[in-house]
């Protein structure tokens, strides 16, 4: 079983998306390889869903930006796309489910740090409860 997050840049909400699927699949003992990847990927991973997911025990710090290219995106089991975007831009997988989880990208977010990572929360937390629900029902 292969699970594919994706997201324009691939810098917030499908890298958390990522490493909440690879932490819940251990948790729960699934055999299953995640992947996230981008449609435009940006140069690096946000600041501030580094942080967000470090509030939860989960280290995305030496994650990176990867275009749909470099993971084995026809071989996806199931896709996932976390934005408008993505979901009209990402070829179509043969055989493979799909679910579009239309999330507010956290990144284009304005004010002050701390309104921010506010923002930040409210998306990781919906991430969350959506990627442990996928997980669960393998």
């Amino acid at each position: 079983m292969r699970i594919g997050f994706i997201c324009t840049g691939n810098s917030a909400r499908s890298q958390m998306a990522e490493g909440y699927a690879k932490y819940f699949a251990k948790l729960y003992g699934k055999d299953v390889e995640i992947y996230s990847a981008g449609s435009n990927p940006a140069d690096r991973v946000n600041p501030l869903a580094i942080e967000v997911m470090e509030e939860e025990g989960i280290d995305i710090s030496l994650n990176y930006p990867k275009p749909i290219e470099d993971i084995p995106y026809q071989q996806l089991d199931i896709v996932i796309t976390l934005c408008g975007d993505a979901a009209e831009t990402c070829p179509a997988v043969v055989g493979a489910r799909t679910e579009h989880w239309n999330l507010p990208d956290p990144a284009k977010v304005e004010g002050s740090h701390e309104e921010k990572l506010e923002f930040f929360r409210r998306i990781r937390d919906e991430i969350k409860l959506r990627v442990e629900k996928l997980i669960k029902e393998l």
